[in-house]
C-alpha cells in the first residue's frame, strides 16, 4: 500500500481502506479520521465491517487496498514501532482459565519484549486496581463473570502506557456499576491524553462516553464527526404543552417558526416547531427568551423543551437498523 501522509492532529487516518474476501467487499473504501485525544465511537449493524476495519488498522489482517496511518506512522510497514504504543481489546478477552487474573497479566506481560521485568508486579497491581479487580486478583479466571473478564482484558491493555487504546465492546456483560466504572476509566484515559477508539452497540453509552463517532453500514462509512455534528443532521424541535395552543402557534409564527399542533385526548395540546440550524444554538443557550415571549402573550405553559435528535435516531436514519441488532 502507498503510505499515507498523516494529519498532525489525527491518531488514526485511513484513505480508501478496502477489504475483499473473494467477490465480497467487507469494507468499502473508508476514510477514517480519529482526532488525537478523542474518545471515538465506532458504530454499525452486525456484519457492517467494524471488526474487519479494526483488524486492518492494527495490522492483524491485510487490507486489499488503501492507506493507513496510526499514531503518525504508516501501517503495516511500521507495525513493530506502532503496536507497543497501542493497547487493544478486540473480539473479546482470551485468558488461561486456570490461572488467576494477576497470573494471566504477568504471563502476557512477560511475552511483551518491550515490558520491563523489574516493574512487572507493580504494573500488574496498578492495572488491576484501575479496572476494579484488586479483590479478584488471586481468583482463577474460569470463575470470573463475563464482565470481570472484560475488565481484565482492559487491564491487560493498560499494562504499559498507551497513546492509543482500541476497545471492542468494552462494556459487554457489565452490570450498571461496572459500566459506569468503565465509562469513568475511558474518560480519565482521554483526559490524560490517550486516544480511545471504542467499538460499541450501546448507543446510550456512546453518547455519554464519546466525543466523536463514525457509523458503518454494509461495509461503507456513512457518517463521522463530533456527536453534535451527527445529531444536528436531524430535526431539532421546540416542544410545549399548553391549554392555549392557538395563541402559542401565533407567537411561534411571529418569531419565524412553523408550528405544528398535536391534540392529546384528556390532556392539553402539544405545540411543536422545527428549528432552523442557525437558530438552534441561540435557543438552546437562551431558551428563556422564547418562554418569555410566550408568557408575555398570555400563553400558559405546562411543559417546555428543546429536543435535539438522539444518536439512536440518526443511526436508524443512516442504516435502517435499530440499535438492538448492532454489535
Amino acid at each position: 500500500m502507498t503510505p499515507v501522509t498523516p494529519a498532525l492532529d489525527l491518531a488514526i487516518e485511513s484513505r480508501g481502506l478496502t477489504k475483499r474476501f473473494g467477490e465480497q467487499i467487507a469494507v468499502n473504501a473508508i476514510d477514517l479520521a480519529v482526532p488525537r485525544g478523542s474518545v471515538f465511537g465506532f458504530l454499525g449493524p452486525n456484519g457492517s465491517g467494524k471488526t474487519t476495519s479494526i483488524r486492518m488498522l492494527l495490522g492483524l489482517t491485510q487490507a486489499t487496498s488503501g492507506q493507513i496511518s496510526v499514531l503518525g506512522q504508516d501501517m503495516p510497514s511500521r507495525l513493530h514501532e506502532v503496536l507497543p504504543r497501542v493497547g487493544a481489546l478486540v473480539e473479546g478477552p482470551a485468558f488461561y482459565p486456570f490461572l488467576s487474573g494477576a497470573a494471566n497479566l504477568r504471563r502476557f506481560d512477560t511475552a511483551d519484549r518491550h515490558a520491563p521485568s523489574r516493574t512487572r508486579r507493580v504494573r500488574v497491581d496498578e492495572a488491576l486496581h484501575r479496572v476494579g479487580l484488586t479483590h479478584a486478583a488471586g481468583k482463577k479466571v474460569h470463575a470470573y463473570s463475563l464482565g470481570m473478564k472484560q475488565r481484565l482484558g482492559i487491564a491487560n491493555a493498560l499494562l504499559q502506557p498507551r497513546e492509543l487504546l482500541m476497545l471492542d465492546e468494552p462494556t459487554n456483560g457489565l452490570d450498571p456499576q461496572g459500566t459506569r466504572e468503565v465509562r469513568s476509566l475511558v474518560r480519565s484515559l482521554a483526559a490524560e491524553g490517550t486516544t480511545v477508539f471504542v467499538s460499541s452497540h450501546l448507543l446510550a453509552e456512546v453518547e455519554q462516553m464519546c466525543t466523536h463517532a463514525a457509523v458503518m453500514s454494509a461495509g461503507t462509512l456513512v457518517a463521522q464527526g463530533t456527536l453534535a455534528d451527527l445529531r444536528h443532521v436531524g430535526e431539532t424541535l421546540v416542544r410545549l404543552r399548553t391549554p392555549d395552543a392557538a395563541a402559542a402557534q401565533g407567537v411561534l409564527s411571529r418569531l419565524g417558526l412553523v408550528p405544528r399542533r398535536t391534540d392529546v385526548p384528556d390532556e392539553d395540546p402539544w405545540v411543536m416547531a422545527p428549528l432552523e440550524r442557525d437558530t438552534v444554538e441561540n435557543l438552546i443557550n437562551e431558551p428563556e427568551s422564547l418562554v418569555s415571549a410566550l408568557v408575555a402573550a398570555g400563553v400558559r405553559i405546562r411543559a417546555f423543551s428543546i429536543e435535539e435528535p438522539s444518536l439512536e435516531e440518526r443511526f436508524v436514519a443512516l442504516t435502517g437498523e435499530g440499535f438492538d441488532v448492532v454489535q
